[in-house]
């Protein structure tokens, strides 16, 4: 977006903006100033939208909650499924997947990210309920969404670059696949 803003959704160009610069640059690099700066809108505009740092994370995260829980629908019931939707959202939006399960940089209270977190929740636990003889839920649960998380912070990090373990030339879904594929839950 390297245009200055003109008109439209100034609080839609700053998330976007927020999340591009999070993927490039990383957390810490992140400044209102700056983003107003790349939008080409006053220095005051997103401390109008989300009055700090702190208030500009939390609704990238809940914005990050809302598309994941999306992703999540769409997938549908089969846990494969879900956890290469889960692994693809995490690659395709790196700024918000910074961001999301940060809870230092996040305002706990906030009953819109309360809310998006228990909407991408309960997509997720959706694909643990297709399986079949699993006794203990909320374990399966944890256990998958660990793995999955795991990786994709893993490849999205690059930390399996010169890894036996994964070919990083290899598609990542095709290997989160097969991780779910490997897994027993019963």
């Amino acid at each position: 977006m390297g245009e200055a803003y003109h008109h439209g959704d100034l609080r839609a160009v700053v998330l976007c903006q927020a999340a591009e610069q999070i993927a490039q640059d990383g957390v810490d690099r992140l400044s209102l100033r700056g983003l107003a700066q790349r939008a080409g809108v006053s220095h005051a505009a997103p401390a109008h939208h989300f009055g700090d740092r702190q208030g500009l994370f939390t609704a990238l995260a809940t914005e990050g909650f809302d598309l994941l829980a999306a992703e999540l629908q769409v997938a549908g019931p089969d846990l494969r499924d879900v956890a290469v939707a889960y692994v693809r959202f995490a690659l395709a939006r790196p700024g918000h997947f910074a961001v999301m399960f940060r809870s230092d940089l996040l305002r706990a209270d906030d009953a819109d990210l309360a809310a998006a977190r228990r909407r991408s929740g309960t997509a997720l636990r959706e694909g643990v309920d297709g399986l079949e003889g699993v006794d203990d839920r909320r374990s399966v649960q944890l256990a998958a969404w660990s793995v999955v998380h795991g990786f994709a912070s893993l490849w999205r990090e690059g930390a399996f670059a010169g890894s036996e373990l994964v070919d990083a030339s290899v598609d990542p879904e095709v290997v989160a696949r097969r991780i779910v594929d490997r897994l027993t839950f019963t």
